[in-house]
């Protein structure tokens, strides 16, 4: 079955409602250039009802027993997963990736609610001894308030619900703005959160220009936190204009992920894993891999290993049966990759595979790359300072655990890394060595709803997952409590 074309109005949710306006923003199909859908470009001041609404919910939301709130969320979650499909193939419609991608991200979305439907419930607070006698030190923990949740294009339905779930569960009232380029499956699914019958203003979605809905949600001082996934460059920004009213703010920023590879790797398993996490997404992945290290001994073998992965990667639009690989989500992606590949072959850098934009038949409207793998990397490249966000595969060469360790963290991002090699001891070593925020050993897979994600330098600030993922919509209140 094919994922029909849609010319479909969705609607914003203010105050429980349906929200509209007189201009509409167009939604493109990344694989075809057409347009599949119009959503509202709203104004100023309907933005502000918006935190309007979200602040006169907050003290009954907030009240509401944690068992109550997990009943939504719960609702919320089965409706997802009874319309998996359906919603899959808007996913892919809109993004671009294949459709058991997207299946599988459908999945994971309402795996992400169910778990903080429960968390929600363990927002323990704490009883520490006491100094004085007939004294009690009490620690509560209450939700943060109103907040600003911003959600980027490359998973644009698990976002909305590592930031949504978690704010609600807490007792939080959310205005939620996603990326521009792919905003109706969160309309979508918000849509079905609306179905659960959730008091009115609870959760609000708004669509249309970044700067204008930044500009409303920055500069309310009622909207406590932000929460932002997306760029370095819009993350530093938002956190300049958090200041003026000291909100907290979570940051999900870029990265320059490496992948170190020693000699005693597994590297069937290593050449696997690598290609794996490179190319999902067509390689737009926050925590995807940007720098392949591999030791100078095994080098060419798992070059070896790598390039048929590679080779036999299908592009095609996400509904086609078989297809591995979409299209990136505009043009400004793909001139991107061209740049940063052309920058490489000109100071050395040889192409094994791909290395050019698709144009051919089925192709010519979209946004495709080829799968690319760029060996003899250097450390002059661009491509290896900036984050590709895209289908390619570099692989630079290490003689030393300390030259690796080195390069690895000379970068100003500090998202994740990964490291494959069978000495227990120099696993021990590299997770001291390197300065990131997420590792993975012999496995690539970061992903988990239970574990905190989050980078350190100018990958950001704060967690998402785990109990520190609630954590983070909430405040302490420190009580010193004297009887008398």
């Amino acid at each position: 079955m094919s994922i029909t074309r849609t010319d479909q109005y969705f609607f914003n949710w203010i105050n429980g409602g349906q929200a509209e306006s007189e201009k509409a923003m167009p939604v493109l199909n990344p694989a075809t250039g057409e347009m599949i859908g119009r959503v509202p470009d709203l104004d100023e001041a309907s933005v502000r009802n918006a935190v309007d609404s979200a602040y006169r919910a907050f003290p009954s939301w907030a009240a509401l027993p944690a068992r109550e709130r997990s009943r939504y969320l719960n609702d919320w979650a089965q409706r997802i997963e009874q319309d998996r499909e359906q919603l899959a193939r808007l996913l892919s419609l809109e993004q671009g990736k294949p459709l058991r991608e997207a299946l599988g991200e459908i999945a994971g979305t309402a795996d992400i609610i169910r778990w903080y439907a429960e968390e929600g419930k363990r927002a323990y607070g704490e009883i520490i001894p006491a100094s004085n006698a007939g004294q009690q030190l009490l620690v509560y923990r209450e939700p943060v308030g109103v907040v600003g949740l911003i959600t980027p294009m490359n998973f644009p339905a698990a976002t909305v619900a590592r930031k949504v779930a978690p704010a609600l569960a807490a007792g939080c009232t959310v205005i939620l703005k996603p990326a521009e380029s792919t905003p109706m499956i969160a309309l979508a699914l918000f849509r079905r959160l609306m179905e659960t019958e959730l008091p009115a203003g609870v959760a609000n979605l708004v669509t249309g220009d970044a700067s204008v809905i930044g500009q409303c949600l920055m500069s309310d001082a009622r909207v406590r936190k932000i929460s932002f996934t997306g760029s370095t460059k819009v993350g530093k920004r938002l956190m300049e204009q958090a200041a003026q009213s000291v909100k907290k703010v979570s940051l999900e920023l870029g990265g320059n992920s490496p992948a170190i590879v020693f000699p005693d790797a597994d590297l069937d398993k290593a050449a696997a894993d690598l290609a794996a996490n490179k190319f999902e997404n067509c390689g737009q992945v926050c925590n995807g891999i940007n720098l392949i290290y591999a030791h100078e001994d095994i080098r060419d073998a798992l070059i070896a290993k790598l390039l048929p992965i590679v080779q036999a990667l299908k592009v095609a639009p996400g509904d086609v049966p078989g297809a591995d690989i979409g299209p990136l989500i505009n043009e400004r992606a793909v001139e991107k990759v061209e740049r940063l590949v052309r920058d490489a072959v000109a100071k050395g850098a040889n192409i094994l595979a791909g290395g050019e934009r698709l144009t051919g038949d089925g192709f010519a409207a979209g946004y495709f790359y080829a799968p690319t793998l760029l060996s003899n990397v250097k450390r002059d490249m661009s491509i290896t300072h900036e984050e590709i966000f895209g289908p390619v595969a570099t692989v630079l060469t290490f003689k030393t655990e300390e030259e690796v360790l080195a390069n690895a963290n000379d970068t100003a991002y500090g998202l994740a890394s990964y490291v494959y090699t069978s000495d227990f001891t120099r696993i021990h070593r590299i997770i001291q060595g390197l300065q990131t925020g997420n590792i993975g050993v012999n496995g690539t897979s970061l992903a988990y709803t239970q574990a905190p994600f989050g980078g350190i330098k100018e990958s950001g600030i704060g967690r998402e997952g785990g109990r520190q993922g609630l954590e983070e919509f909430m405040s302490l209140k420190y009580v010193a409590l004297t009887t008398v």
